[in-house]
């Protein structure tokens, strides 16, 4: 099943493609009416869309009915939905993942979502799946395609082609299942977690470039000025003095002030 299909519709859409063609398997979505395939110069899953549209003109005469994949949809329908869902090509393959997603689009037209919150009846529901899929039976009788048919009668019976080929309590039985399933909250899937971006190293201070090129600027510059100010008459050692207090202050701002580390390169 097609990993876009919601799990309850997914229970409905397996259902659907056991009673059209008798089985849910891989080999479900290859089927055409009356089990005809094997007449074809190839599987249907391997045909593009395009493809299957021109030769199902000829299916009705040939096999009675174009119908074809796991859902049995008939010439017009695949017309129909190819000018609702622009995203299809008739380059497209018909697979069974595009299968699943064109009869997830018929359950929605007959109002799969109106009966998950409530709107419709199972009732109405069933007899808007019988309209789509001839093989389903109606739940309560009504006007049918051809004249009024009973619980449990195909939509179409009296066309002297179609019949109901499931019985109305299994009917009941899975559309219950899968509007459970459909209101069931489902468990979120988890999302890998992130990986923290280590932050980049602080460049230490001895190896910073740009700090020894303004220690020894900032070196020069003091001497020079304290010649300016005619202090270099004073004693070597308080020169010495004056300027190992300078340069402590301006490590001491260099290591504590982020302004004056960024000015400096020192991230």
């Amino acid at each position: 099943m097609d990993k876009t299909v919601p799990p309850g519709a997914a229970i409905l859409l397996d259902f659907i493609r056991e009673t059209e063609v008798g089985r849910s398997d891989r080999a479900s979505y290859d089927v055409i009416y009356g089990h005809n395939q094997a007449k074809l110069p190839q599987p249907l899953t391997t045909m593009t869309y395009g493809e299957i549209v021109d030769a199902q003109k000829g299916w009705s005469k040939r096999f009675r009915s174009s119908a074809a994949g796991g859902y049995q949809f008939m010439r017009a329908t695949l017309i129909d939905l190819a000018k609702q869902v622009t995203t299809i090509s008739g380059t497209d393959v018909f697979t069974p993942d595009l299968q699943d997603r064109l009869a997830y689009k018929l359950l929605l037209r007959r109002g799969y979502a109106e009966f998950i919150v409530g709107k419709i009846s199972l009732v109405q529901f069933a007899e808007n799946l019988a309209k789509e899929w001839a093989s389903f039976p109606v739940l309560a009788a009504t006007k049918g395609g051809e004249r009024k048919v009973r619980r449990g009668h195909s939509y179409y019976a009296g066309d002297g082609l179609n019949k109901a080929l499931v019985k109305p309590e299994k009917v009941e039985a899975v559309l219950k299942y899968a509007l459970e399933a459909a209101r069931r909250p489902h468990e979120p899937v988890d999302e890998p977690e992130a990986r923290p971006v280590p932050k980049p190293k602080a460049k230490p201070v001895r190896k910073s470039g740009r700090f020894w090129t303004w220690l020894l600027t900032a070196g020069g510059t003091i001497v020079t000025g304290l010649r300016e100010l005619n202090l270099v008459a004073l004693d070597w050692r308080v020169q010495i003095a004056i300027l190992v207090v300078i340069v402590g202050f301006a490590v001491y701002a260099i290591t504590s002030m982020p302004a004056v580390r960024g000015a400096l390169g020192l991230k």
